[in-house]
Parts: C-alpha cells; sequence; structure tokens
C-alpha cells in the first residue's frame, strides 16, 4: 500500500495538536492509502513537544522532530519534508485553517487527474484586519509582476505533492528560504483548490504585522533582482536630471544674473536625495545579507530530538 506522509509545523500549539490530529483521522480514514504524520516542533516554549511524545506513544504512524530553538517555519517545513518516507507528502498548518476535509479531493487529483501537485488557495480573508489584507493582496500584485515564478494570490502552504516534486524542493537546500516561490519555481504540473477563509480551532496567530510584511520582502529579493534594477534607473534618472538642472541654473545665471537663494527648498532636496540614496543602498544590503548567509554555509535547522 502506497503511503503518505502529512508534515505538520507547530511553534505553541499544544491546544490544536489533539484537535488536528482527531480532524485529520476522520478525514483520511477511507483513503487508501497508509497515512504518516510527521510534526516539527520549532521551539515551542510551552507543552507542544510533550503532547506530541504523547501521541507518539499512542499511535505508532505518529512521528516528531524537535530543534533546539525556533528556526521558523520555512525551515520546520523543510525538516518535516526531509523526515519523511511516503509517496506523497502533504504539508499542513496545525491550526485546522488548512481544511483536512480536502485531503480526499486532493489525492483523487493527483492520483486519478495526472497531477504532480495539488495546491490551495483562499478565495477571501474573512476575519484579518483590512490593513493586512490590503498589503496582501498587494504582495502577491508584486510578485506576479516582478518575480520569475507563479505566484497565486490567496495562496496557502497546504499542498498534496508526490514524492518526486518533494525530491526536487529538498535538492533545493539554500538557506534563505521562501517555500511559496519554492513550489513554483520547481515547476510541476499543479491543480489549483479554492476555499473560504476559516478561523484558528485554538490558540493566537504566530504572524504578525511585521512578520509578515518581513516575510513578504524575503520573498522578494529571494525571487527577483527588479529592487536592483529599479535602484539603477531611479539613480540614472536623478543623475541626468540633476545634471540637466546644474545647465538650466547656470545659462540661467549668465543671463539674468540671479543670485543663489532658496536655502529651504536647497535643504528639502538634500534631505530627499538622501534618504533615496539610503533607500537603494538599503536593497544592495538585503541582497549581499542574504549571499552572506549563503556564503556561512550554516545548517538550516538543528534537531534536538526526534522519533
Amino acid at each position: 500500500m502506497e503511503k503518505c506522509s502529512i508534515v505538520v509545523p507547530c511553534y505553541n500549539e499544544e491546544e490544536a495538536i489533539p484537535l488536528f490530529y482527531e480532524a485529520t483521522e476522520k478525514a483520511t480514514k477511507d483513503m487508501p492509502v497508509e497515512i504518516e504524520y510527521v510534526f516539527v516542533n520549532d521551539g515551542s516554549r510551552d507543552n507542544t513537544l510533550e503532547v506530541m511524545r504523547n501521541l507518539s506513544e499512542s499511535d505508532s504512524k505518529v512521528h516528531y522532530v524537535s530543534f533546539s530553538r525556533n528556526f521558523g517555519k520555512e525551515a520546520a517545513m523543510f525538516a518535516g519534508m526531509k523526515e519523511t518516507t511516503g509517496d506523497y507528502v502533504v504539508i499542513m498548518d496545525v491550526d485546522l485553517q488548512d481544511p483536512p476535509e480536502l485531503l480526499p479531493e486532493m489525492y483523487k487529483a493527483v492520483t486519478e487527474e495526472g497531477y504532480d501537485c495539488v495546491a490551495t488557495r483562499r478565495v477571501d480573508r474573512k476575519g484579518e484586519p483590512p490593513i493586512r489584507s490590503a498589503f496582501a493582496n498587494m504582495f502577491y500584485f508584486i510578485m506576479r509582476i516582478i518575480a520569475k515564478v507563479d505566484m497565486v494570490p490567496g495562496a496557502r502552504d497546504f499542498r498534496f505533492m508526490k514524492r518526486v516534486m518533494v525530491d526536487a524542493i529538498l535538492d533545493m537546500g539554500e538557506y534563505n528560504r521562501f517555500s511559496k516561490g519554492i513550489f513554483g519555481w520547481v515547476g510541476f504540473e499543479t491543480k489549483w483548490v479554492p476555499f473560504e477563509n476559516r478561523k484558528r480551532v485554538a490558540g493566537k496567530t504566530k504572524w504578525s504585522f511585521f512578520k509578515l510584511f518581513q516575510y513578504s520582502i524575503e520573498g522578494i529579493v529571494a525571487f527577483s533582482t527588479a529592487p536592483l534594477v529599479w535602484s539603477s534607473i531611479i539613480g540614472l534618472f536623478f543623475f541626468v536630471a540633476s545634471f540637466v538642472a546644474v545647465i538650466f541654473l547656470f545659462v540661467r545665471a549668465l543671463i539674468y544674473g540671479d543670485p543663489v537663494d532658496g536655502w529651504p527648498s536647497l535643504a528639502c532636496m538634500i534631505t530627499f536625495f538622501a534618504g533615496l540614496q539610503l533607500f537603494c543602498t538599503g536593497i544592495i544590503g538585503m541582497y549581499m545579507s542574504k549571499a552572506y548567509l549563503e556564503v556561512k554555509g550554516r545548517p538550516i535547522y538543528i534537531v534536538k530530538e526526534k522519533k
């Protein structure tokens, strides 16, 4: 019998894990595959690891990996996929915002319809603050323009993949990971399944607005060099504009003899261009920092315990 491995990243999710396990067991009981769970404890500070241990002792198909500290969801997903042994691999959030009821449909699409992957996307963002939804939509809009990968609006990490696709993802051992971009970069035939947004079954979200904003910047830097091009174009534009302005002022002074004035406006211009230079330097710095982290060759995560 074929096996399906379900990877579940967890950070402070002691309340959600039993509910997730129960709901997923119910959803997969009629699927003609052997189910394997790989929970990843991403340095939780509550009793998440203890819950995983107890669940593993009561059910032999439940395994877990525990990090030495918090390395982030990207590292947790990578570690989970690396530990799987199934013919198919699923990535799911433990808070049940990813509906387990979709698993039979996703399995059917992969096994009967010929797809390599079935991915999910949210068709709405009910329950989210308007400002957060607006920035999320803006991010996907920008990525569709500048990135060289397929980025579907509302895409989730909830995916049902064949082993061949998972192996391709694991071959990309880069330190700075942005899985939504990696999924698109490796290709393979993908079917998108829409679903309505759901609330967390327990606990609180670990993604603040600042963390999401930082994550979006990392995604842009990881899968596009457009910001570097834009900074160069902006710099060239203002260089040409300033050169033309200098000629204009010189000619005007020769003809009309105008004295030099306008110190407030000059101060504003200096401040503006200084800020612009720092902005462009910051863009270059982000790319250099990513290269710096890659060159170090540090491991993506460190395992403290696993079963």
